[in-house]
């Protein structure tokens, strides 16, 4: 599907309408779009783990087009100046969100990947921990209004990784943008812990 139609334009126009208020999730008609274009993979990575795949979201082009748009209209009046992407899929749609607001990109990568000096922030996973690195020239400073969006929000430990590597540089974290919220994990409660509000396009609840 495309945004190319009269039709799929008003419904694209209704989406951002709906995504536009002060609630934590955008209107029904756009978080169900959203869940209908997100495939459940069972046992993946490991067998009693049922995957959320964002790219079925990302292949449609309305429905990619409209998710993007949405985070971006959800926070425009808190006017980030910097939109921030947790590694990997928080680029395809940090990117998009950034372009929508028209402020710059930077991205937050896993160890090792970023050239010359860089922060670096250690976080727990289930077995172990992992580091996440912003460069130290990114253009966040002292105030600098912030974005954090990635695909989506389980434990919270990326995105509380990555709003501690903000905080560090100065910058000012107004926000935090999810496709998907998976109730029942920690990560809403961790994130807004952190003073951040968390917006997500929609939620899976355990088996759903």
């Amino acid at each position: 599907m495309s945004v190319s139609s009269s039709a799929d334009r008003a419904d694209l126009e209704d989406d951002l309408a709906s995504a536009g208020g002060s609630g934590p999730a955008p209107g029904d008609h756009l978080s169900v779009r959203i869940k209908s274009l997100i495939r459940t993979v069972p046992d993946f990575p490991v067998p009693g783990i049922r995957f959320r795949d964002v790219m079925g979201l990302v292949e449609d082009a309305g429905g990619f087009r409209a998710a993007t748009a949405a985070t971006a209209e959800r926070f425009r009046e808190a006017a980030p100046e910097v939109v921030v992407g947790i590694e990997a899929r928080g680029f395809i749609f940090g990117v998009p969100v950034a372009q929508e607001l028209g402020v710059g990109f930077v991205a937050v990568r896993k160890a090792g990947k970023l050239p010359g000096e860089v922060r670096s922030v250690d976080y727990a996973l289930e077995y172990g921990t992992a580091t996440l690195e912003m460069q130290v020239v990114a253009p966040i400073g002292e105030g600098t209004r912030v974005l954090v969006i990635d695909d989506l929000l389980a434990t919270g430990g990326s995105a509380g990784a990555a709003i501690e590597l903000v905080r560090g540089m100065g910058g000012v974290v107004v926000g935090a943008g999810f496709v998907v919220d998976l109730r029942g994990l920690p990560g809403r409660e961790r994130v807004e812990g952190l003073g951040v509000e968390v917006f997500a396009l929609c939620e899976f609840m355990g088996e759903e």
